[in-house]
């Protein structure tokens, strides 16, 4: 069986430095706010081109961080909007949602799946506050034209970057360096991913950042010194320590995701399934988005030819019980990726053989 994403063989690649490091920390004794955290706050943070890093507990509560923060600094009231996509992982909606804010969804574009200035443009009320973008499937958003919306309505712009490590924008920069300020999660089965949960904000602006780590540190500015309600989201040594590892290879290893993705546009010639439209450069390939007409049965096809999928996600934002309010509401193009994405195996370990294996049986299946 081609495993969806095998992590241990991904670990595997960076041993015997993996358990070195791992090691190294055990043994230090110090396993909270320590050299690694900030060894790799620092990394990260001039790795993605700004001037802080702040290492949290996960994806979720980057973006909540941020999210608190920005309404304490800039006197947002309770239920002032957000856009975000329909289209993405429920935690960028959540995010919102734990804050006192609200959502306000958004379709995406049927060619890269994201938002576009078209679309947020008709969401901008005299409520609006932010706008949060998803680099969905590492597919980078046209962030220079939602910056021209932002700056239009005097909007910020946070990016949910949890699944385009290492990704850049047209303009060359990398991904989380163009919004003000930017939420990554370190899930193991991310581009770069901890060996359990973590997360980070990355920001060019220093009252925010200062403000994201009180919020994460009890509300502390200084122990025992607790200016603000606050919350306990720490990213610990270990995973600290693994991520520095981890983000010495990142490049090789998008290098290396491209490739696959490549194979695949190359070489799945079949009417039945459609391929992401946009170029390889602008995509990370966290994830291979294919869309299928009969997704079950073509999942049920691969399975039996010894290939696992996944399926990013079957139910849109807005018709999660959990956003039943949202219900009622439709989004066309979510809705229609949504009844059809096909997620194809795709990470660093992929062989190529792998890869022309899968496409070769893709090209054999029918629907009829």
């Amino acid at each position: 069986m081609i495993s969806f994403l095998d992590i241990q063989k991904i670990s595997q690649e960076f041993q015997p430095e993996l358990s070195s490091v791992v090691e190294e920390v055990v043994n230090s004794g110090w396993y909270l706010n320590g050299k690694k955290l900030s060894a790799f706050e620092d990394a990260f943070a001039n790795y993605i081109g700004v001037q802080h890093c702040i290492g949290v507990g996960n994806g979720l509560d980057a973006l909540t961080l941020i999210l608190q923060s920005m309404k304490d600094l800039y006197h947002w009231k309770d239920g002032a909007e957000v856009i975000v996509p329909a289209m993405t992982f429920v935690a960028s909606a959540q995010a919102i949602v734990r804050v006192n804010l609200t959502p306000v969804f958004s379709d995406v574009s049927s060619f890269h799946y994201t938002l576009t200035p078209e679309l947020v443009s008709s969401k901008v009320t005299k409520k609006t506050r932010a706008i949060l973008p998803v680099h969905l499937y590492g597919k980078t958003c046209n962030i220079e034209d939602l910056r021209k919306i932002s700056a239009a309505y005097n909007l910020r712009i946070i990016e949910d970057a949890a699944q385009a490590h290492g990704g850049r924008y047209f303009s060359g920069k990398r991904v989380g360096s163009e919004g003000d300020a930017a939420a990554f999660s370190f899930y193991p089965g991310k581009n770069l991913g901890a060996l359990g949960d973590g997360g980070a904000v990355v920001t060019n602006n220093s009252c925010l950042a200062e403000r994201v780590r009180m919020y994460a540190n009890y509300g502390a500015k200084e122990k025992y010194n607790h200016v603000i309600q606050g919350v306990n989201s720490r990213l610990d040594e270990i995973q600290a320590a693994v991520l520095l590892l981890k983000l010495k290879k990142l490049d090789d290893d998008n290098k290396q995701r491209r490739h696959i993705a490549h194979i695949y546009k190359t070489n799945i010639k079949n009417p039945f399934v459609v391929l992401p439209q946009y170029a390889a450069k602008d995509s990370v390939f966290h994830i291979f988005p294919i869309l299928v007409d009969k997704k079950e049965k073509f999942q049920i096809y691969l399975k039996e030819k010894g290939i696992e999928t996944l399926c990013h996600y079957p139910i849109p934002v807005h018709k999660q019980k959990s956003f039943s309010s949202y219900n009622s509401l439709t989004f066309k193009e979510t809705e229609y990726i949504a009844a059809r994405e096909v997620s194809l195996p795709i990470s660093p370990v992929l062989t190529d053989d792998e890869a022309m294996y899968i496409s070769q049986v893709i090209n054999n299946y029918n629907d009829k």
